[in-house]
C-alpha cells in the first residue's frame, strides 16, 4: 500500500490537520469497471481510521441493521466512487487493508479442528493474505462477464461478479420473500443475479425459470466452484499453528470483531 495524506481544511481561523491515507490495490486490477468509472484505475484511497469510525463500530442502530460495515468503508474510502458499483472481491481487499491500518496486521480468532480439545484461540498475519490470481485471459476490459458451459447439461450460461448493490437487492428480494412465509430461497436468488444469460437468451424472466427448474444441482455445484476460482478476490484461506499443529487452507470469516475484538454487540 503506497501512504499519500490528505489535508482537513476547517474555517478559516482553524488549524489544519493532515492525516495518511493509503492506496489499496483491488484484486480486478479495474477490469471488469467500465471506463470512465473511478475504479476502473485499479486502486482505491482509504485513510486510516480515527475516533469517528470507532463511533460507526460501536453504533447500536447501524449493528441492528447490519450495515456496519459498509458504513465504516463509506467513512474511510477517500477516492470518489460509487459504492453501489464496487466488487465483492475489491471489497474484501479494502476490509482487509482498513483492519491493518486501524487496528495492526495480527488478527486474533477462534478455531475449532476435530483433532484439537475444544475451541482454540489462533493468530493470522494479515499481511500474508494475497489476491487470488486473476484471470486475465478471461476477461474483455471494462466488461464484467464471464462464460461457463455446464457439464451436465452443457448449457452456456454466462455470469458476473456480484457487487455491493448486487449484494442489497438479493438481500431486498430474499426479505421479501421471507415476509410471505416463502420457502429457503437463497441460492436461487443469488445465481438469478449472478446469471446473465442462457444460451444467449438475456431476459430476466428465461434466467429466472432456468434457475428455479432447470439448474440441475450438480451444475450447479460445479458453476459455484468455477465461480470461485475466477472471480477476482481475496483469497482469505491461510495456515495456522496451534500447539505445534498444522492447520493448512483455514478460511477466516470477517464481521465486525474482525475491526474491534472488543465491541459490544
Amino acid at each position: 500500500m503506497e501512504q499519500n495524506y490528505v489535508t482537513n481544511v476547517g474555517p478559516a481561523e482553524q488549524p489544519k490537520f493532515k492525516f495518511p491515507t493509503e492506496i489499496v490495490e483491488l484484486p480486478s486490477k479495474g477490469l471488469l469497471y467500465p471506463e470512465g468509472n473511478p475504479l476502473a484505475e485499479g486502486k482505491v484511497e482509504i485513510k486510516y481510521m480515527t475516533a469517528r469510525e470507532e463511533d460507526i463500530l460501536s453504533n447500536a442502530n447501524y449493528l441492528r441493521q447490519g450495515v456496519v460495515i459498509d458504513k465504516l468503508l463509506q467513512s474511510l474510502i477517500v477516492t470518489k466512487i460509487n459504492y453501489n458499483d464496487l466488487l465483492i472481491g475489491d471489497k474484501n481487499a479494502i476490509l482487509i487493508a482498513a483492519r491493518i491500518l486501524g487496528y495492526g496486521k495480527d488478527y486474533e480468532f477462534e478455531y475449532e479442528h476435530p483433532d484439537w480439545d475444544g475451541v482454540k484461540k489462533v493468530s493470522v498475519d494479515l499481511t500474508t493474505l494475497e489476491n487470488k490470481p486473476l484471470r486475465e485471459d478471461l476477461i474483455t476490459k471494462g466488461v464484467n462477464s464471464f462464460e461457463f458451459t455446464l457439464p451436465s447439461t452443457k448449457t452456456l450460461i454466462t455470469f458476473k461478479a456480484l457487487t455491493h448493490g448486487d449484494e442489497q437487492a438479493i438481500e431486498r428480494e430474499i426479505k421479501g420473500l421471507q415476509k410471505v412465509n416463502a420457502a429457503s430461497s437463497e441460492v436461487s436468488t443469488r445465481m438469478k443475479y449472478t446469471v446473465t444469460s442462457v444460451n444467449g437468451d438475456t431476459d430476466k424472466k428465461t434466467i429466472r425459470e432456468f434457475v428455479d427448474n432447470y439448474f440441475l444441482a450438480k451444475d450447479l455445484r460445479a458453476f459455484r466452484q468455477y465461480y470461485k476460482e475466477v472471480i477476482p478476490d481475496v483469497d482469505l484461506k491461510t495456515t495456522i499453528e496451534v500447539d505445534g499443529y498444522v492447520v493448512e487452507d483455514v478460511e477466516m470469516s470477517i464481521g465486525v470483531n474482525f475491526f474491534w475484538p472488543d465491541v459490544n454487540i
